[in-house]
């Protein structure tokens, strides 16, 4: 384990996975169903380097409404009783929690959380607790389209009267062990994407189609993660506002391997919770 001494850099350099180039025809993944004969082709997808910076050394911290991400204090009293491992005690127990956590953060008046994903890459490749590997590109989880489907999906009687109203889509990521050492997360600053920087693509389910967005290099890219998170801290971050205002709407992210990574780093295991917040 790295000595708990060592001061994170202000700014680390690492590869982050871009869009090559616009596809001619919209991309698309294939998610836990068989693959057609004539397949449509995957996004193209190649390395660029990046400065990353530590926004917890930033004269001005990020706001989930500017830069699209906000860290903050969320010691969790589900940690205390129940397990992460656990899915139905995570739906029971800690949607509650997050649910009142993005109300109060963001002053919405309703917050439906609606999924999660255990993430770890060393719990994936022993295939234990359903966990998923890290996403290894730049990306967002929702789009023009699939941010009001979403509403749809959850709650169809009252959908068309809510979507009237301002309402966005808010992950809340947190590390569910030690603080995290191997494949953080890393959150492009919304300000500095360009309006055509994001690039739809299809996620073809069994039983449905659902839409994200991958990301194209752009030079004025900042970048930003939260050195050495905590279990008792949260990261919210904005992947769909449909409000047009100004704020941030979308934000990208993407796990990066951190420069100078010790070889016995405690691997990184947490868990996200997507929630719908109603304004």
């Amino acid at each position: 384990m790295s000595n708990a001494s060592d001061s994170p850099l202000a700014v680390v350099e690492a590869p982050l996975a871009y869009l090559l180039e616009a596809p001619a025809a919209k991309p698309v993944f294939y998610v836990n169903t068989p693959i057609p004969e004539n397949p449509r082709k995957g996004p193209q997808l190649g390395p660029r380097t990046m400065s990353i910076h530590d926004a917890r050394q930033l004269e001005e911290k990020p706001r989930l409404e500017v830069e699209g991400v906000e860290l903050v204090p969320a010691a969790s009293d589900f940690r205390k009783a129940h397990d992460f491992y656990d899915p139905d005690a995570v739906r029971a127990h800690y949607y509650p929690e997050i649910e009142a956590l993005v109300a109060r953060e963001t002053g919405a008046k309703r917050v439906i959380a609606f999924d999660h994903n255990l993430r770890s890459r060393a719990l994936a490749k022993a295939k234990l607790h359903e966990a998923q590997l890290p996403v290894v590109f730049a990306h967002n989880d929702y789009t023009e389209t699939s941010g009001p489907q979403r509403v749809r999906d959850l709650v169809p009687d009252e959908a068309e009267s809510l979507i009237k109203n301002r309402f966005a889509v808010i992950n809340v990521w947190r590390p569910t062990r030690a603080p995290v050492e191997e494949s953080p997360l890393a959150v492009l600053d919304a300000q500095s994407m360009g309006p055509d920087d994001l690039v739809s693509m299809d996620l073809i389910y069994v039983d449905r189609i659902g839409e994200i967005q991958s990301l194209k290099y752009n030079p004025k890219h900042r970048w930003l993660y939260y050195a050495r998170m905590t279990p008792d801290e949260a990261m919210l971050l904005k992947c769909f506002d449909s409000s047009r205002d100004g704020r941030a709407r979308f934000t990208a992210h993407t796990a990066f391997t951190l420069p100078n990574t010790p070889e016995d780093a405690t691997p990184r295991e947490s868990v996200e919770v997507r929630t719908m917040a109603f304004f």
